[in-house]
């Protein structure tokens, strides 16, 4: 179990005690740091690719083995699936990430990130993110963990390699709509953007998109209530350009 939140999220212990309630063995290794937007990146927060880990535990969860590492989740998870953090997984689970990922920019997600890592070293995979707004009193962790247990389950009696992106909206437990399988949006509610350069400088700011979301989107979805899931695929090759005559 990882995260890009880091090691004290509360979102990550939420996940973890979902896990234990559904009867599995669980292993947290999470960011020591803060790591959002760090995408599938193999990158060592310091000492270049020196890696140091910190035995932890968890509030509240005496029982679970937990490392605190300084990289990002990608990282985290390659060196998981290679049996860095004892047997290598069967199913990786990384949120509950504070924030939505919906829409092509899964793409920059460590939560993301960590999850297809996972899913093409051969384990399957769940990357869990709550629709948080800012500004909103603490978010529904629990409501949220629990919202994704079934389909955390099929994740586990999928085939290997399996990776699903779950969204859920951030209500009290029993308020969200149905479960809703959902393509991925071009842009969610909100997409960065780059200003100028000037002075040698550049800035990437979050802004919100406005108008109508794109229909039966994960974004589009997520808005109207539902817990949606997405299967994602990771690297692959364009099969249309190989066959051409080259």
């Amino acid at each position: 179990m990882t995260n890009d939140d880091g090691i004290d999220s509360p979102g990550l212990a939420a996940l973890a005690r979902c896990a234990l309630d559904l009867g599995w063995p669980t292993v947290v290794a999470a960011p020591a740091d803060e790591a959002s937007g760090t995408g599938a990146g193999l990158t060592a927060a310091k000492d270049h690719r020196r890696i140091a880990v910190e035995h932890r535990r968890l509030p509240g969860l005496p029982d679970v083995d937990a490392y605190a590492v300084a990289a990002h989740p990608g990282l985290i998870a390659l060196a998981a699936c290679h049996g860095g953090f004892g047997e290598r997984p069967d199913l990786v689970l990384s949120g509950v990430n504070r924030g939505g990922n919906v829409g092509r920019a899964v793409l920059h997600s460590g939560t993301v990130g960590a999850a297809l890592t996972a899913g093409i070293n051969g384990a399957r995979a769940v990357a869990v993110s709550l629709d948080v707004a800012f500004g909103e009193p603490e978010p529904h962790w629990d409501a949220a963990a629990n919202a994704a247990s079934d389909l955390m389950r099929l994740a586990a009696a999928s085939d290997p390699g399996t990776v699903l992106n779950v969204n859920v909206p951030d209500v009290p437990a029993g308020r969200t709509g149905p479960v809703r399988w959902a393509r991925l949006a071009t842009y969610g509610r909100v997409r960065s953007t780059v200003s100028e350069l000037v002075d040698g400088v550049f800035e990437v700011a979050t802004v919100e998109v406005s108008g109508e979301l794109e229909p039966g989107t994960d974004a589009a979805l997520l808005a109207d209530g539902h817990v949606t899931v997405t299967p994602l695929c990771s690297v692959h090759e364009n099969e249309d350009l190989l066959n051409q005559p080259h």
